[in-house]
């Protein structure tokens, strides 16, 4: 494990190199020691590295402090998110409603995703003439085609209409200013890359935390569901590809819930049981960077220097949990108050309602060095997936109830039992709401269904329309966000989101 992790450091360097190198022949270089792309790609361990090399994107968007960091923009997109950090100006235009095409978290995904996107391809395009192994070569492929998906997935779903770009790119390919593709056109590829992902011999489970085929299978019930709801509409056809997928990973047994919440938040439970696939860190190496950001300003309870309130729940989404619910606890999902840094013993209000489930307490407590991995795939995820997708096609089943009450029977809530199709699409949405909030799922699943959680009725309002509890009210534009203007400056082939 130890060995794996180092090496993805090393490589985040490498990342670099073979992005610049993406424009072949461009520095003309006779120092044998510098590679460029055809004088890379000749041996089996330079494979490894440049499918490594892919993942390394993932981490870029979680980077921040207190200019804030762009894992925040989709949270604060829901209208459940507060922030006291007032010079993250990004923050507050996403939370207000007032986003512009100017914001630098936009353009964190859009540069950092394409980024992995290149890599992706290069490798994709180079290792098949590497001479080595065959089954590893195959299984290399397969990560590549699902890190290319993962990348797509995500950016059609937060800009729609994008470059959908699949061969390197030199000086003078016609996509070096590449046109936006049909938002069908880009889930066609998604879907494809997964198949071939799933069809190349990957382990169902890996522990040093590379693409697994239940992270595979995980990922492309969640496309398939995606494309059931909006803007494709592709309804139950799609409802049931997603539940017979999600299906195949909850009958491996590969995967289950644990025992406590404390195990999210939990450095020795990386890559195993409900922690499908994550963003990989290590302590001392590459130190899981989000810890500053999630607790309050200047409370002076955390070993790190910097304490920006950059971001934490707002209280009307806490309140809203049914008061019995064990996550909304103190020191399950959120927590009001913690030991000053000076003193452990004494306890410290902290004046809000914080995010304990990404809390890593070592690194709060005397490191400021976290050992902490981001979940990006949880078993709860693909459990509630089943459980949605399921009941669209052929209403609740004893299965789809299991899939639900898991989740609820941990939270110490009552098992649901005897509701209609209508009333157990909802409590599934409200699971899905109070289980995976502040992970970079809820925004997600408001496009999708064009719904958003009223936090007095418990019911679900219409997307456009929606009022937050602080006061600003959903629009149509707000379904996406805005393509960033720095794409648009340098590529004139670009057409602006609507709105923006």
């Amino acid at each position: 494990m130890k060995a794996t992790i180092i090496k993805y450091g090393l490589l985040v360097l490498t990342t670099g190199t073979l992005w610049l190198t993406g424009c072949r022949k461009f520095l003309d270089e006779s120092d044998p020691s510098n590679y460029t792309e055809d004088s890379y790609f000749t041996k089996p361990e330079h494979a490894r590295a440049s499918v490594n090399a892919i993942y390394a994107a993932l981490r870029d968007p979680m980077s921040g402090d207190f200019g804030g960091a762009a894992w925040t923009m989709t949270e604060f997109a829901t209208g459940q998110a507060a922030t006291d950090l007032g010079q993250a100006v990004n923050s507050y235009y996403i939370k207000d409603l007032h986003n512009t095409a100017d914001n630098g978290y936009g353009e964190n995904y859009w540069r950092n995703y394409y980024k992995g996107i290149t890599n992706a391809n290069l490798s994709i395009a180079k290792i098949p003439k590497i001479n080595m192994d065959q089954t590893e070569l195959k299984r290399l492929l397969g990560e590549a085609h699902f890190m290319r998906a993962w990348y797509y997935f995500n950016l059609v779903q937060l800009f729609a209409n994008i470059p959908l770009v699949t061969e390197p790119v030199d000086l003078k390919s016609d996509q070096i200013r590449p046109k936006q593709a049909p938002t069908e056109e880009v889930y066609k590829l998604i879907v494809d890359d997964l198949i071939t992902a799933e069809n190349a011999g990957l382990p169902w489970v890996d522990a040093s935390g590379k693409a697994s085929l239940g992270a595979v299978k995980s990922l492309l019930a969640k496309v398939y569901l995606t494309m059931a709801g909006y803007p494709l509409q592709k309804g139950n056809a799609y409802y049931d590809l997603a539940a017979k997928k999600a299906e195949e990973v909850l009958d491996s047994k590969q995967y289950k819930l644990f025992d406590t919440y404390y195990d999210l938040h939990n450095p020795a439970k990386k890559n195993v049981e409900e922690n499908i696939f994550m963003i990989q860190y290590k302590t001392q190496v590459i130190p899981g960077s989000w810890q500053s950001l999630i607790i309050p300003y200047n409370k002076n309870i955390s070993a790190y220097s910097a304490e920006t309130g950059g971001i934490y729940a707002t209280e009307a989404f806490v309140k809203s949990y049914d008061p019995a619910d064990l996550r909304v606890k103190e020191g399950q999902f959120f927590f009001t108050e913690f030991t000053n840094q000076d003193d452990r013993s004494k306890k410290v209000a902290l004046g809000g309602y914080f995010l304990y489930k990404l809390f890593d307490v070592t690194a709060q407590t005397s490191t400021a060095n976290s050992d902490l991995n981001w979940s990006l795939i949880r078993y709860a995820d693909i459990l509630l997936v089943y459980a949605e997708a399921s009941n669209e096609v052929g209403g609740p089943g004893a299965k789809a109830y299991d899939a639900v009450n898991q989740i609820r029977t941990r939270a110490t809530l009552p098992a649901l039992s005897g509701l209609t199709k209508e009333q157990f699409r909802e409590a599934v949405w409200r699971e899905r709401w109070y289980e995976l909030c502040f992970e970079n799922v809820t925004w997600f699943d408001m496009a999708r269904l064009r719904k958003a959680f009223n936090l007095t009725t418990k019911g679900f309002d219409n997307y456009v329309g929606h009022k937050f509890s602080y006061g600003p009210v959903l629009t149509e534009r707000e379904l996406l966000f805005p393509i960033p203007s720095t794409e648009l400056r340098n590529n004139p082939n670009l057409v602006p989101t609507k709105g923006y």
